[in-house]
């Protein structure tokens, strides 16, 4: 009894003892100007070395590039469970934050750390015991499962500084300090940029690695990042106190982590599943149209990384608002995160339209990978601006608790939409046809959005 009194007592609103966090005071624009910017730009550098990233490995030979395109539902993967928890963190931290109950944001902090931990040791088993059947499941081209082995092997195993990279860097967005989360993710993306020439080349005396050497650059960068943000947490973020002295799982959070991150999760992980079965209708033509999707991805994550970014910054910016029950603030903020995107993404179509040929030459590319390659750029990006609305809406969802929403969107779209259309598309015997799966699905995916945008505005802003 004394203790329910105690926890009660806990989460109690504080009043009087802290100033209001910027969160609920700046004018909107500015305020979402200044907490998405450096997510941007960290997102932009980001998607830099993920280009960066493949285009050293382009270098070593096509089969190179094929495997590290195949590993993109492996990572994809990692990224899910990761980021997952740390959506689930980021609108609940906010929340108590904007409600002044600081104790329990403590308590969300440090129990996002601890589910971090265990996400770990899940990828660390996987990394062990799954990477090559994952390979031969797609490819009997030895060299090809040879150079993907090697790759994530590395990945998943040394997989613990992506974990700490992602909690830590969420506890710092989701108190307003998203400038310190720009220098931690720039550092590591830079780390990256620079250790990939020498890991993989062998230069200044370092022995040639391959591809090896990109995944130890990977996760070099993502363990410096991760122990970066940690400190940044410690020292430069008074809005909450991280401390493990007694620290025993509190199932209610967790449970509130786990009921707004699993639909995140679940979302990414349907995006994983959808990139390995592409991967295996691709192949079907040609091992070259799996290395065109794999730079379609990487080249597409340089428009639609800012805008996760935009998002970054949108979500605790909601949440907060959300919790101090400010609906005008939330719909401004909602509005302009839309304008933004959109503008981000025309610029996007614009390239993809124009400049496909140059952005696979990066790559090193074929001119059988160009003749594929042009044309797919050419069609998927026609769903930029559209995807825009379906982001930035989706996070929303997510940062008032309805994270159901945003993955009903994801399965409807990948799994009930794109899956299906790329494969009858297949049948045409046509590579060129398949890429039409995309913009069909997002028209599909705009669509439902909007139909559960309608139905939480009804049910939860209107009354506010």
């Amino acid at each position: 009894m004394n203790e329910k009194i105690n926890e009660e007592i806990k989460d109690e609103p504080v009043t009087g003892v802290r100033e209001e966090n910027k969160m609920g005071v700046l004018p909107v624009n500015k305020l979402l100007i200044t907490m998405s910017l450096p997510m941007m730009a960290s997102m932009l550098v980001q998607a830099l070395y993920n280009i960066v990233d493949s285009i050293f490995v382009s270098r070593i030979n096509e089969n190179a590039l094929t495997a590290v395109s195949l590993a993109f539902p492996l990572q994809i993967l990692i990224i899910a469970v990761a980021g997952g928890m740390g959506v689930g963190v980021n609108a609940l931290l906010s929340k108590a934050l904007g409600e002044k109950l600081f104790e329990r944001a403590n308590r969300t902090a440090v129990n996002g750390i601890f589910l971090s931990g265990l996400g770990y040791l899940a990828f660390l088993l996987i990394g062990i015991f799954a990477v090559k059947p994952f390979y031969t499941s797609l490819t009997d081209d030895p060299e090809i499962i040879k150079f993907g082995v090697q790759y994530m092997t590395i990945a998943l195993t040394l997989s613990f500084g992506i974990f700490a990279q992602f909690i830590f860097e969420r506890l710092l967005t989701s108190t307003g300090r998203t400038f310190l989360t720009m220098i931690t993710q720039t550092t590591g993306a830079v780390i990256n940029i620079i250790l990939d020439p020498i890991f993989i080349f062998g230069l200044f005396g370092v022995p040639k690695m391959g591809v090896a050497g990109a995944a130890l650059a990977t996760v070099a960068g993502q363990i410096i990042a991760g122990t970066f943000a940690c400190i940044m947490n410690m020292k430069k973020n008074p809005d909450i106190s991280i401390t493990f002295k007694g620290f025993k799982p509190d199932k209610e959070i967790i449970s509130e982590i786990f009921r707004i991150g699993v639909p995140s999760m679940v979302m990414q992980a349907i995006g994983s599943l959808m990139n390995y079965i592409m991967n295996k209708i691709l192949i079907e033509f040609t091992s070259t149209a799996t290395a065109v999707f794999g730079v379609y991805y990487k080249m597409q994550s340089f428009i639609f990384m800012p805008v996760f970014g935009l998002n970054n910054g949108m979500i605790p910016i909601v949440a907060y608002n959300y919790g101090a029950r400010r609906k005008d603030r939330m719909m401004a903020t909602w509005k302009l995160s839309w304008v933004y995107a959109t503008a981000i993404m025309v610029l996007g179509t614009l390239a993809f339209e124009f400049i496909p040929g140059t952005m696979l030459r990066f790559f090193d590319a074929s001119d059988t990978m160009l003749k594929i390659g042009i044309t797919a750029f050419r069609i998927i990006g026609v769903h930029f601006p559209v995807a825009a609305f379906c982001i930035v809406t989706g996070s929303v969802f997510q940062a008032l608790g309805k994270s159901t929403y945003s993955m009903i969107v994801s399965i409807m779209r990948q799994l009930v939409v794109l899956v299906p259309a790329a494969w009858l598309l297949s049948m045409l015997n046509n590579v060129d046809y398949v890429w039409w799966a995309f913009p069909i699905a997002e028209v599909m995916s705009a669509v439902t959005t909007t139909y559960f945008f309608v139905l939480i505005y009804k049910k939860i802003i209107s009354k506010i």
